[in-house]
């Protein structure tokens, strides 16, 4: 059974027991959070699609923890001008743990 949920602005296919690393939530580490934007949910030879959301449909997950993706850099040059700009960026992200797909 599979499930595409909807957090951050992004899309992931999601399993019971997948790690995936969504964008920044606030809550706890070691707490729950509950996905409740499912967008489809297959499984046992039947698929439900929502439009938008599948409804009475939730994916709980455990938050492992937050961390910072790998380093960005950002380098802006021009030509013959003496103009160089260098910047970084690192995305912050919550890891979680699918634990159960209800619906």
């Amino acid at each position: 059974m599979y499930a595409v949920i909807l957090t951050g602005g992004k899309q992931y296919q999601v399993k019971e027991g997948d790690i995936i690393k969504v964008e920044k939530l606030d809550v706890e580490q070691g707490s729950t959070v509950d996905f409740n934007e499912v967008l489809l949910i297959s499984g046992e030879g039947s698929t439900a699609v929502g439009s938008p959301y599948v409804e009475g449909a939730k994916v709980s997950a455990e938050v492992l923890e937050h961390g910072k993706g790998k380093k960005i850099v950002v380098f802006k040059y021009k030509a013959k001008k003496g103009y160089s700009k260098k910047q970084g960026h690192r995305q912050p992200y919550t890891a979680v743990k699918i634990s159960s797909i209800q619906g």
